[in-house]
């Protein structure tokens, strides 16, 4: 008999991501979706899926994405794209149901948020409940998994308690750090959404999930410190710090930029206690046991040591940036575009350039003046951007889509060009380019190309004040980059799938 096949949706963030070779795993086979196909290909499960290109907003593209499907996993949501995120959730679950619908898939699967009965949600937590509702009557089967807080490496959540447990050993925190929370590990989340595409037909709800442990969030804290090493937490609570300041704390000193922040930190007023296990009567519970709090800490950190972090809550792309077609293309016609290019030789070989380059960002730094970019990330976090804080995926090796400080890979060949993709808050739309060739002469030649399309009068007025900039920034990154690459040292990179 032919393997069913399953629909994953947000292919490109967190769960979607991890949750693909744990259904080819199982048996299944899977056609990932995603606006960008090009994003996936760097993926180790690429090969082995059918890729689908199409908007989950959009009901021509789903149809076609959907046809055939068995199961599909919806595992999308708007958090991070601004205020109206609530109307962009609702919109693209009532889309998706329907075009589910009318295409014959069987089920639906829908990771949610835990939330308590009886009170007023945050606006998070509120979105959450309110997709749930709008699959459950699409008129498809559909199981509603209902998550708190999720412990994994990469995870938005695991990442906010990591950072501020390491870097803040005194803190004045507001009162929700001691409202009751019962977390899960995320390969425990992943077990729970495999196992929900065999339920019967019949069964159309949803089920409460959470680990063995429920704990306050200073105990989360104090449970992670004890687990990565570090002294007990000084912890005092100030019951006027308000959710606003909170989340405007919680992204100064976390990568998480305060437009995740603020909604997470909201929705943590509310107890998130699982109420009910009745998942445990379709879907036994993974063996040996469901994953404590300690041993999921533990576990997630040693994937950061091991540089193993497959996906994370910053793998999903940013509302507003660019699309194709892409500046590079000879027929671009996006209207004006500023451009900053700069070229020359440089006296080493090519593999040594392109090892300082795909190292770039992150520890590694900019090459450039340190000062200037440290300004621009704290403006940028100041009004909601990612500054400097997201890092690097890897320290050594990149892959098109990942997050790279306030940049994104959009495109890398091995060798020859590493093109990045600005996120920051800009009035336009920004490119970095890093070119390796070589002359007739078979001389290493550094090219160096930054791209901006300006939108209206303040995208212009901007471009022109930073100019003046350029010299030292850009300048400053084509010497540095090219010095360093003169220093003898390991080659370190690892060849891309379109390379090799």
């Amino acid at each position: 008999m032919e393997k069913p096949l399953v629909l994953v949706t947000g292919v490109t963030g967190y769960i979607g991501g991890r949750l693909v070779p744990e259904l080819l795993a199982a048996g299944y086979r899977v056609r990932a979706m995603a606006r960008n196909p090009q994003r996936l290909r760097d993926r180790d499960w690429y090969d082995d899926v059918e890729v689908a290109e199409a908007d989950a907003g959009n009901p021509e593209q789903l149809a076609t994405a959907l046809e055939g499907v068995e199961v599909a996993y919806y595992l999308i949501h708007a958090l991070g794209t601004g205020s109206r995120f609530e109307s962009r959730d609702r919109h693209t679950a009532l889309t998706f149901g329907t075009a589910a619908r009318e295409a014959g898939v069987g089920r639906i699967v829908y990771l949610g948020g835990l939330y308590p009965q009886g009170e007023v949600l945050s606006p998070h937590l509120d979105s959450r409940r309110e997709v749930g509702e709008i699959l459950l009557a699409s008129g498809v089967p559909t199981t509603v998994l209902r998550a708190a807080v999720i412990i994994g490496s990469g995870s938005a959540s695991f990442e906010m308690l990591r950072h501020l447990t390491d870097r803040l050993p005194f803190m004045l925190t507001p009162r929700w750090l001691g409202t009751r929370i019962q977390p899960i590990a995320v390969r425990d989340v992943l077990h729970y959404l495999v196992g929900s595409a065999t339920m019967p037909t019949e069964v159309s709800r949803g089920f409460d999930i959470g680990g063995p442990d429920v704990l306050t969030y200073r105990e989360m804290m104090q449970r992670y410190a004890a687990v990565a090493g570090l002294q007990p937490r000084r912890i005092v609570t100030l019951p006027l710090l308000t959710p606003s300041l909170s989340s405007h704390w919680v992204g100064l000193v976390t990568p998480v930029p305060s437009s995740i922040a603020r909604p997470l930190v909201d929705s943590l007023i509310h107890e998130v206690v699982c109420k009910e296990h009745d998942i445990e009567q379709y879907v036994a519970d993974p063996t040996p046991a469901p994953v404590g709090f300690d041993r999921a800490v533990k576990l997630a950190l040693k994937r950061v040591q091991d540089l193993d972090v497959t996906t994370s809550w910053a793998s999903a792309s940013t509302a507003g940036a660019p699309s194709d077609p892409l500046p590079g293309d000879p027929d671009w016609s996006g209207g004006s575009l500023y451009v900053d290019e700069r070229e020359g030789a440089v006296s080493t070989t090519p593999e040594q350039l392109w090892s300082v380059i795909e190292g770039i960002g992150g520890g590694n730094g900019w090459y450039s003046w340190r000062l200037g970019w440290w300004a621009r990330g704290v403006l940028d976090r100041v009004f909601g951007g990612p500054g400097l804080r997201r890092g690097r995926r890897n320290p050594q090796d990149l892959s098109v889509g990942d997050p790279l400080d306030w940049w994104r890979v959009e495109e890398i060949e091995d060798m020859k060009l590493l093109r990045l993709r600005a996120e920051m808050r800009l009035p336009g739309l920004a490119w970095l380019e890093l070119i390796v060739d070589t002359d007739d002469h078979q001389n290493t030649i550094f090219r160096q190309r930054a791209l901006f399309h300006p939108h209206g009068l303040p995208g212009h007025l901007y471009w022109w004040a930073i100019k003046p900039f350029h010299g030292i920034v850009f300048g400053g990154m084509q010497h540095n980059i090219a010095e360093a690459a003169g220093r003898s040292g390991p080659v370190r990179w690892k060849p891309s799938r379109k390379s090799s």
